[in-house]
This record gives structure tokens, sequence and C-alpha cells, in this order.
């Protein structure tokens, strides 16, 4: 199969090839992780005897019986049988198995191994006891840059293909429709379903789907809104549907270790102290509106900042919602000692609106870089503060132009 390269994910991992470190691809369904696990296994681990690699897909319907420790090792056994020196495990869907964590350690106890993890599961490594280290690797969908490299055959221009990637999203299968709509819609649609039934409602046995299909809507509508459980119970409520506060933040909090939608913490710039209450949520993968029904047209504004903040993140920032007195600043983004804030608008072209976007900066006193992200080509840079095209800041991340 024509697997889709992600060179900075695969650059990130190949230090750890055949280290003892057990390596854990984290992320959404759909993200890349199984195609990364194959190009690992098949291209940079090529010399590597076939027999001395075992890939298995645990959500495969022909292993459904094998789900905990015992079954699993009994299943190895037989594969393991004649294999001599070195042998490289590629797990697929990791958490499917209860019990996995003994698994790894008696095959490391008795063999020399190599581990390769994926899984769509937050809280895989938050709840493992392995005495062994491990690494993880998130995997975020595209970024434009990726998107941009993907369709670089369509000879469209990069504003083109920018609005074609806010209304579609970075799942990397999109690839293959060679971006028409309907085959494309129908697939984020069916993606958008399989995520939240086998990650959210199953796993969670939650069986009241029409409740919780309507707070996630709740959610996606409200993107890069503050918003409290409290609002959504109100919401509900309106609509004659009674839920209590808990419920609501368990399901939230179920769409987060599903990698679904990302919350943000609020962090006030003043005081230098990150705040537990009006947190932000984004989605993971911004198509997802399209698939819940939500116009591409409505809230532009609120689709950037999700496509800027998961931008961000792929780079290897810690991201937080600024808070300076009353206003807010979009991100504040933190990676070692570097630092820099973000304000994102659809169009600063008024004197009014760029005084909004910008006067918020006045307030802050450090010397770290601020920026202002916009869909303008005009460059509206004042005071210190340095405005950027959006499109172009997307394309820095791999030097694509």
């Amino acid at each position: 199969m024509d697997y889709i390269s992600r060179e900075k994910y695969i650059n990130k991992i190949k230090p750890f090839i055949n280290k003892s470190v057990i390596k854990i691809l984290t992320g959404m369904r759909r993200s890349g992780k199984s195609s990364l696990l194959h190009i690992i296994k098949d291209e940079i681990l090529k010399n590597i005897a076939d027999e001395n690699k075992i890939y298995i897909n645990f959500e495969t319907s022909m292993l459904l019986g094998i789900n905990n420790a015992y079954s699993l090792l009994e299943y190895l056994k037989s594969l393991l049988e004649d294999i001599e020196g070195k042998v490289y495990f590629f797990f697929d869907e990791i958490q499917v198995i209860d019990g996995w964590k003994e698994v790894i350690s008696d095959l490391k106890l008795n063999r020399d191994c190599d581990f390769y993890l994926t899984s769509s599961n937050a809280k895989l490594i938050s709840n493992t006891s392995l005495s062994e280290e491990y690494v993880e690797f998130e995997i975020q969908p595209f970024t434009f840059s990726e998107f941009k490299k993907t369709f670089e055959n369509m000879e469209l221009s990069k504003e083109n293909l920018f609005y074609k990637f806010i209304q579609l999203g970075g799942l990397p299968f999109l690839k293959y429709f060679d971006l028409d709509e309907t085959p494309s819609f129908e697939y984020l649609n069916d993606i958008y379903n399989t995520v939240l039934v086998k990650d959210v409602l199953q796993y969670n046995n939650i069986r009241d789907v029409d409740l919780f299909n309507h707070i996630f809507s709740y959610v996606i509508a409200n993107v890069g809104q503050s918003f409290s459980a409290s609002s959504i119970k109100k919401y509900l409520k309106n609509k004659n549907k009674n839920i209590s506060v808990d419920t609501i933040l368990n399901y939230l909090e179920y769409c987060n270790i599903a990698f679904l939608i990302k919350k943000v913490p609020r962090y006030d710039v003043l005081s230098k102290k990150t705040l537990k209450i009006d947190e932000k949520y984004y989605l993971t993968d911004h198509g997802f509106r399209q698939a819940t029904g939500c116009p591409i047209t409505q809230d532009i504004e609120r689709i950037l900042e999700n496509i800027v903040y998961i931008e961000l993140l792929s780079r290897g920032y810690e991201v937080k919602v600024g808070k300076v007195k009353d206003k807010e600043i979009n991100f504040i983004a933190k990676k070692e000692k570097d630092l820099s804030y973000y304000q994102i608008s659809y169009k600063i072209r008024d004197e009014k609106t760029r005084e909004r976007i910008f006067e918020t900066y006045n307030l802050v006193t450090d010397n770290f870089p601020k920026y202002v992200l916009s869909m303008d080509h005009s460059n509206f840079s004042q005071d210190g503060v340095i405005h950027k095209n959006i499109i172009d800041f997307l394309l820095e991340d791999e030097g694509v132009k």
C-alpha cells in the first residue's frame, strides 16, 4: 500500500529505533499512526528479516478473541517458536488488550525485543506502571504544509488549497479523494461516527447516545469559546433534557481522552498563573465541523483559531489561552525557553478591528515575540507586534512556500 509519509514524525522517532525504550504513538483514530508503524516496519527496518517483525492490529475481526494478556501471550507463543534473534513488535491499538503492560514485561524478560505501539486513548500512558522507559509521540492530522504537499499535483494556488483545508480538515486518508467534496464529506462523517462509537460511546459504556450527541454538538458549535458545564446544562434544559454537571464533565473528558477535542487552559499573563476556570476547547481535526453540519462560513475566525492551535501543537509547543486583565490573547505558545503570543483574526483591514486586535499587547510588557495572524496580505505590523498572513505562517514549519 502507498503509505503517506510524515517526515517530521519519522525524524522524531528515528533516534529511538533499535533502542530499548518503548515507542508509543498516540492520537486520534485515522490521524496516521498505523501508516507510521508500517513505514517503520517496511522502510526504516527493511534490512530486518520479515519473520523477525510481528505486526498485529488488535481491531481486526480475526483477532477479536484476543483481548487480555493471557490470550495474547498464547497467540504470540506459536509465532515466536521458531524465531531467532531480536524481535520487533508492532502493536496497533494496544489499548484493546486488558493487561497489555504485563505482555510487554513478559516479552522483554524472555526476549531481545523492540516495541512500537499505537493507541487512540490518551490514558494509555498515564495509567502505565511499566518499569521500562517509554517515549510518546502524539500524531496530529495534517498541518496545512503537509496538506499542501499532499495535493501539490492539483495545481491550485495556496489560497485555494487553504480554503479546501478549512473545508475538509487534515485527515491523511483524504488524499485518496483528490479534494472531491462528496466522498470526502462522506468519509469525514463515517470517521466521526466511528471515533464516537468505538472510542467514546462503547469504550465508556454510554447508553444515552442522543444526549451525548447534543453535548458534543454544543462543543463543536462553540469551539474557541469559553463555556462551562453549567452553560451546557442550561442549554440542554431548554431542550427539556436533564443531566448533571458531573456527567457533562465526564463526557467532555471522554472526548478529550479519545483525542477528539483538546482542552486548553487559561493563563494569566500578569500573575503568571494557570487558571482552573474558563478553559476552551478545540477540535483535533476541524473537518469534523463539516461532518456535523456546521458550515465553514459560520465562525470562520474560530476555525482559523483551531487551525493555528493544532499547528502550534504539531510544532511541539505547549499552548494556553492568555488572559490580560479583562482582555484575551488567543494563544501563548511555549517550548523550553521559547515563548510567543498569537492573536488570530479573519480580516483586520478596518481601523476599529486593528485597534481591538493590537491593543491587548499594550498590557504585555515582556520582550517575547507577539504576532497577529490574519488572511490579509498587507503588512499591518506596528509597535513591535508582527503581523503575518496566516497561510504564510502555516507554511513556515516545513519550509514550504
